[in-house]
């Protein structure tokens, strides 16, 4: 188990082998809502309504994903450490009970899908049209949820080895497969929001089944005997006191946007309501991608650090904190600097058939999306150092510092700063300074977190490194 390159590979190389697929693979994933909303809001006349009903149903579907990535996470930081620690049967259990788990919160969905798909959203919108559009997007994303749920807890057969590339390829597969039948779907067979949400689902279900064949076929270190799928409540529990912590860093992601869409309606304006909610949508699913490349570093350092912390080796650790940090800042710069750079033509993307009416104006929708990037991109740098520390206190097994975190940016001083915006005299362009302003905050909460850790996990001779 030594001979694995998660214990003897230089770190920074390290860092960057497994993290630049996992970053690739993880932003994939974000584009498949960027593209779905692309081809959806530039349908034609239904494309303003149909923009607000991806919006108003985008919440279920981050749970869904919350729920697939605590699953994930639980087992990866659980393979990783008994991989590192040499306990060969505790390995293939805890991968067994992960397919249990993929059965299990299927279920949960397809149920959702049937029957509360429709109430959810006439809570979330007064209009019809939005509520049977996104009534059918929803049933149709839950009830064939299986790929998403499977993929989330697939990968991490992959990742916990340190094969980051088979990850990156099933989600390549899937994305490619979801872009074609997006455009297939909704232009040439007309099969309006249902061929987006059926362009998502075998997608998903396109990169679980690559996924799987990939982990049978090349993770030999891991067994594939269908007795471990027999569920073990001490396994399952280990794995959710990794990961429950991760599934409601996610869920926070639902919630705050779930959250915003409800403080957006308190506006008198129901045109500014319009424009603002159809306006957070996209934007949400940009900002997405630069979180999810956040992401898929953090998800490195989470295995990366487990497997050294699991072999004792501090040193390493130490150096992964390190490459880990400058490595995620480095992305969500580079990725400020493009949404900078090139936020009208993005934007641009978003409004190709939108034109003047009751819903929304096409110019208004333009302005108000090129405002959003240029405000709220300015945070995603501290957002970057925050997910990155994140990664590094789930692969330390800490539970309530990665919370604090995501409570922090996403729930705590989101929702009230927004609500403030809301009473002011331009709403439109301030509101989209509550990210930067919760993102800049946390990153210095996240800072003295990180410090308090590596002294307790590595030493008290130990300090934060320098980034």
């Amino acid at each position: 188990m030594t001979e694995n390159k998660m214990g003897v590979e230089k770190v920074g190389k390290l860092i960057m082998a497994m993290g630049l697929p996992m970053i690739l693979s993880m932003v994939l994933q974000a584009l498949y809502n960027v593209v779905d909303t692309m081809f959806v809001i530039n349908m034609g006349e239904e494309g303003a309504l149909g923009n607000l009903a991806l919006s108003a149903a985008f919440p279920v579907q981050i749970m869904m994903i919350a729920i697939g990535v605590g699953s994930g996470v639980g087992i990866n930081a659980m393979l990783s450490k008994n991989l590192g620690e040499g306990n060969k049967e505790t390995v293939d259990k805890i991968a067994g009970n992960g397919i249990f788990l993929i059965a299990v919160f299927y279920a949960v969905f397809l149920l959702f899908g049937a029957f509360l798909s429709k109430p959810y959203m006439r809570l979330m919108s007064d209009n019809e049209t939005v509520v049977e559009m996104g009534t059918e997007y929803l049933k149709i994303c839950c009830c064939i949820s299986i790929g998403s749920i499977g993929f989330a807890v697939a990968e991490r057969f992959l990742i916990a080895t340190g094969k980051t590339l088979f990850s990156m390829l099933s989600q390549v597969a899937g994305a490619i497969t979801n872009i074609v039948l997006d455009y297939v779907f909704i232009y040439p067979l007309q099969m309006g929001i249902a061929g987006a949400a059926y362009a998502t689902v075998i997608g998903q279900i396109v990169s679980f089944l690559l996924a799987m064949i990939l982990h049978y076929a090349t993770n030999k270190e891991i067994g594939g005997n269908p007795k471990y799928i027999k569920p073990e409540g001490g396994i399952i529990k280990n794995i959710y006191r990794i990961g429950f912590p991760a599934f409601l860093m996610q869920g926070m992601l639902a919630l705050m946007m779930f959250g915003v869409l409800l403080i957006i309606g308190t506006i008198d304006d129901v045109y500014t309501v319009n424009l603002l909610s159809g306006s957070y949508g996209i934007y949400y699913k940009l900002m997405q991608i630069a979180l999810f490349a956040s992401f898929g570093l953090s998800n490195t350092l989470i295995t990366v650090t487990s497997y050294n912390y699991g072999m004792g080796d501090g040193k390493r650790v130490t150096e992964t904190i390190k490459y880990g940090v400058i490595d995620s800042v480095v992305v969500t710069a580079i990725l400020t600097v493009l949404y900078q750079a090139f936020a009208a033509p993005i934007s641009e993307l978003f409004a190709l058939t939108i034109e003047e009416s009751s819903i929304v104006a096409k110019s208004d929708i333009l302005e108000t999306c090129r405002l959003a990037l240029h405000i709220a991109t300015i945070g995603y740098v501290f957002m970057g150092f925050s997910v990155a520390v994140q990664g590094v206190l789930q692969g330390f097994n800490e539970v309530y510092s990665p919370l604090i975190i995501s409570a922090l940016r996403l729930i705590v001083l989101v929702l009230p700063i927004a609500f403030l915006f809301t009473l002011s005299f331009d709403v439109s362009a301030l509101i989209w300074w509550t990210f930067p302003i919760a993102e800049a905050v946390t990153a210095v909460v996240s800072y003295f977190l990180l410090k308090r850790s590596v002294k307790k996990n590595l030493g008290r001779g130990q300090s934060a490194p320098s980034v």
